[in-house]
């Protein structure tokens, strides 16, 4: 255990996801599937959306900014994981833990408030269609995509100054493969009961709510075409199945994890696989295998 002057831990050993050999090279080999995965299909949605002027719609705007996130999401944990599960080397210095875990939260709540948005833009040009051109002008998108981010720096800045008022003086052991916030506080020398819950309500009340206002959007797209039955009107509706469908693999586990303190249950460390590795890789082809302009 690294200490400095016997009472502050300057460093913590991520534990990762298995000792075993075989294990190891099986978690190698499908982390840096996944991570190019990640990396070439939200590339191309991105090269793809910049590059072809008929790609110029509100949605597409979204989906790029959605790609460009998802790519920030996965690199704040994955190439750290692949380095660690090569090298065998699990220590990560105290500051650059705290860093990891600010990234996270700021790219990861900024990819929620995001969604949200895209389901508000999918919302308008659904039930609203006369009115579209004019609610998600240009300018409006910008603006939406700026309070995202916004609002993910404040929260994530919320989580990161709660994290650093705690002392930690031993062990320094993380049950997981990355920094976040309910196996860090579980290794805090005091009470964290005040800290817990308001963490708890800060990252699970910000994932419950957006998760609420995602299925309320898709629930009024779907009163509005299950009257309307037509070609267009079916192709809206599987286009919304699939999107429900990419936000309940992030929000779900998310809610499952934040929204509750520390010391309820364990945390599943392979839980969060499906948010910080499969959901980001499952977002270009669930977002854009319905669309035949991308395709």
């Amino acid at each position: 255990m690294a200490q400095e002057n016997s009472s502050r831990v300057t460093e913590f050993i991520l534990l990762g996801l298995s000792d075993t050999q075989e294990l190891t090279i099986l978690f190698f080999t499908l982390f840096l599937l996944a991570y190019a995965m990640v990396l070439l299909g939200n590339l191309l949605i991105i090269v793809t959306v910049r590059t072809d002027p008929k790609l110029s719609s509100p949605m597409y705007f979204l989906l790029c900014n959605l790609s460009f996130i998802d790519i920030c999401y996965t690199s704040v944990t994955t190439p750290r994981v692949l380095v660690t599960l090569l090298s065998g080397h699990k220590a990560i210095a105290f500051e650059g833990c705290m860093a990891q875990l600010f990234f996270l939260h700021f790219v990861g709540s900024s990819e929620m408030f995001l969604l949200t948005v895209m389901a508000f833009d999918r919302y308008t040009a659904i039930c609203r269609p006369l009115h579209y051109t004019a609610i998600m002008a240009r300018g409006a998108c910008w603006a939406l995509v700026a309070a995202c981010w916004a609002g993910a720096f404040i929260h994530s800045t919320v989580q990161t100054v709660l994290m650093l008022q705690l002392p930690f003086c031993g062990p320094n052991t993380i049950h997981s493969y990355f920094c976040d916030v309910l196996p860090i506080i579980r290794l805090a020398c005091a009470d964290t009961a005040l800290t817990e819950w308001l963490m708890a309500s800060n990252s699970g009340l910000i994932s419950l709510g957006c998760f609420l206002v995602l299925v309320a959007s898709y629930t009024l797209i779907l009163a509005k075409v299950r009257a309307r039955v037509s070609q267009g009107n079916w192709k809206a509706l599987s286009t919304c199945a699939s999107h429900m469908m990419a936000v309940t693999l992030l929000f779900m586990p998310c809610i499952f994890t934040y929204l509750r303190p520390a010391g309820t249950l364990p945390t599943n460390k392979y839980v969060c696989v499906i948010y910080t590795i499969f959901s980001p890789m499952m977002n270009p082809l669930i977002y854009t295998l319905r669309s035949s302009e991308v395709k």
